[in-house]
């Protein structure tokens, strides 16, 4: 089998180390804190200039829940028309209504802006009420991706409903576990859920530059943030994964 490899990242170096290691795409987000919203315009144009691989944007214009106002919803419309001008290969969007259902209206509307890229419905799809009817909705949307842990915190632990889901799905839709999937367990998963794509961030830490630090100010609102490091997507990681896949 085929296997297709998407590496979620945050940042330009990111993107390109991604390229670099072998992965098929990225999905480029903001703030993977509150697990990705909207990079700013700078960066996509930044990521699609530099790149030669598959590039899909997260449409999320805020942290928190997947319950959107109009203004929310109208900014999300906004954000997938500059995706297209910018020569973005897809978008990654999820909405559900106050009952935990998928918003299925609001969705497809999105689907048809979002024409001619390819949508996939990200992982707000775990927070649904009712996961079989959250798929049949999210296909009636006329998205062709789910990304999904199967309702898990992490994909290791929900593989048998991903596998269920491909199972039941037949082809009508993409089902690509993500959530916790590294090389140690890429094998595991990708034999249990029978998924030909998956999402991943293979991120490493490294330290800031900065050798003048003054500790005793704290500008995130994270607590125990450490402001002199970050995560970048780690090339070895990734090729990893890619190597272990070829085995499969």
């Amino acid at each position: 089998m085929k296997f297709k490899l998407e590496i979620c990242i945050d940042s330009i170096e990111s993107a390109l180390n991604a390229q670099i290691a072998g992965a098929d795409r990225v999905e480029l987000c903001d703030n993977l804190l509150e697990g990705g919203t909207t990079p700013s315009y700078g960066t996509i144009i930044s990521a699609r200039n530099n790149m030669d691989i598959g590039l899909h944007v997260i449409i999320r214009p805020r942290g928190g829940d997947f319950l959107y106002s109009d203004d929310e919803y109208d900014i999300m419309r906004r954000d997938i028309d500059i995706c297209g001008e910018s020569g973005v290969d897809g978008v990654v969007i999820g909405i559900l209504t106050h009952d935990g259902l998928i918003d299925v209206e609001r969705t497809a509307k999105l689907v048809e802006y979002a024409t001619p890229m390819s949508v996939t419905f990200h992982r707000a799809y775990d927070m649904c009420a009712d996961p079989l009817k959250g798929l049949e909705d999210i296909i009636d949307t006329g998205a062709d991706r789910l990304l999904t842990s199967g309702q898990k915190n992490k994909t290791v632990d929900g593989v048998e409903l991903i596998r269920k889901l491909i199972n039941i799905a037949s082809g009508r839709i993409i089902i690509m576990p993500g959530g916790g999937i590294d090389d140690l367990n890429i094998a595991s998963v990708a034999k249990l859920s029978g998924a030909s794509e998956f999402h991943l961030t293979g991120r490493k830490t490294i330290q800031s530059g900065m050798n003048f630090r003054k500790q005793e100010v704290i500008m995130s609102g994270y607590e125990g943030y450490d402001e002199f490091s970050r995560k970048i997507a780690d090339p070895d990681k990734i090729r990893r994964v890619i190597e272990i896949l070829k085995t499969i």
